[in-house]
């Protein structure tokens, strides 16, 4: 990792930087497509942040419930392309 710093040319460093650039691309259109989702459908994520064990209150919104389902769909989002990548 060290030649990376050095911004010499080596095919490891290359590769990560290959790699990278793909990821952040994914990431990029991945957002691009929830973006016209929500910009064609409004109301298809109405539900999130009003789900039960979702705390309410007049000054405070702690969404509970909703970002642990975020958190295991994004987990398993994220692991299913990990083992996809790998094969």
């Amino acid at each position: 990792m060290d030649s990376c710093k050095r911004l010499q040319k080596n095919d490891a460093c290359l590769s990560y930087t290959g790699q990278m650039a793909k990821g952040l691309v994914v990431a990029g259109l991945g957002l691009v497509v929830l973006g016209v989702v929500l910009g064609v459908f409004p109301k298809a994520f109405s539900w999130f942040g009003q789900l039960p064990g979702d705390v309410r209150s007049d000054r405070v919104f702690f969404p509970v419930t909703s970002m642990l389902l975020l958190s295991g769909v994004l987990t398993l989002v994220v692991n299913l392309l990990a083992w996809a990548l790998r094969r």
